[in-house]
């Protein structure tokens, strides 16, 4: 007698979800990787090491890191208030944070360059201290944190919520006071979570576009991003050059994703082997 399966058509689902997989993402990467292979290695070496593709990697790598730092401290904090604390108007601040996935990324970096100009209402109070936010560097930071937080806060925010109390009692009970409660019993649980949201909150930053191009200024050598400079290429017919670009963009996200996932699989056996 056959073997019942627990998805029936299992057959029919699985070769329908490697056939979208392989149109949606191998087939697109596969067929830039295809055009980066026609070039030779020195070739590909001065695109990928230009001077104007070394700064924008320097933009986008540090802007990116520092965003996501940021994301890790709100993004906790938010998920905490959201999960530990009932006050008015919670459910809205809850429906608020997946905003940035609503909003096409071009209208939120428009929306946040009109708040952070010099005579903008976030961008006046700065102004007096002779600090720029839009077209500077600042503004790419704040276009990658606005778009890439909601990763971080609803990836530990179910963590958050399913963790035990009883942990924390015990942990009190024990004579731990808040800060080692915190650091000793719910920071390992969160761990993984966190570094999970951190790892897709920095491949988003490392390839956001719309919203940063609308704030940074867009200043070669200052503050021009990497997928801007591929855009560029793009514009100017330069087909070889961009998929050099990209796919130094692309090898790098690999490589972080990869990693991360290695951190994270060695954290939870850590914490919960």
């Amino acid at each position: 007698m056959p073997r019942p399966r627990v998805i029936p058509g299992l057959g029919l689902t699985l070769g329908t979800t490697l056939v979208f997989l392989a149109l949606a993402t191998l087939l697109p990467l596969g067929a830039l990787v295809l055009k980066t292979a026609g070039l030779s290695w020195s070739q590909f070496w001065d695109y990928a090491t230009d001077a104007r593709a070394l700064s924008t990697y320097r933009v986008t790598l540090v802007s990116a890191g520092i965003a996501t730092s940021l994301n890790i401290v709100l993004g906790v904090l938010t998920a905490w208030i959201l999960v530990r604390y009932e006050f008015p108007g919670r459910r809205l601040l809850d429906s608020a944070i997946d905003l940035p996935f609503a909003l096409p990324t071009a209208v939120a970096g428009i929306a946040l360059a009109t708040l952070t100009v010099p005579r903008g209402p976030v961008g006046a109070l700065f102004a007096p201290f002779d600090i720029k936010i839009a077209y500077a560097f600042p503004g790419i930071i704040l276009a990658m944190t606005f778009t890439s937080l909601p990763f971080i806060v609803r990836t530990v925010q179910p963590v958050l919520a399913d963790l035990e109390p009883q942990l924390e009692e015990a942990a009190a009970i024990l004579g731990a006071g808040p800060v080692t409660t915190f650091r000793r019993v719910i920071l390992p649980e969160l761990a993984p979570a966190i570094l999970a949201g951190a790892t897709l909150s920095l491949v988003r930053s490392l390839g956001e576009f719309g919203a940063v191009v609308f704030i940074a200024g867009n200043l070669p050598f200052q503050t021009e991003i990497s997928s801007l400079l591929v855009y560029i290429r793009m514009d100017e017919f330069d087909y070889v050059g961009a998929a050099a670009l990209a796919t130094v963009i692309l090898a790098f996200a690999l490589v972080v994703l990869v990693s991360m996932n290695v951190l994270q699989s060695r954290l939870y056996r850590r914490f919960h082997g």
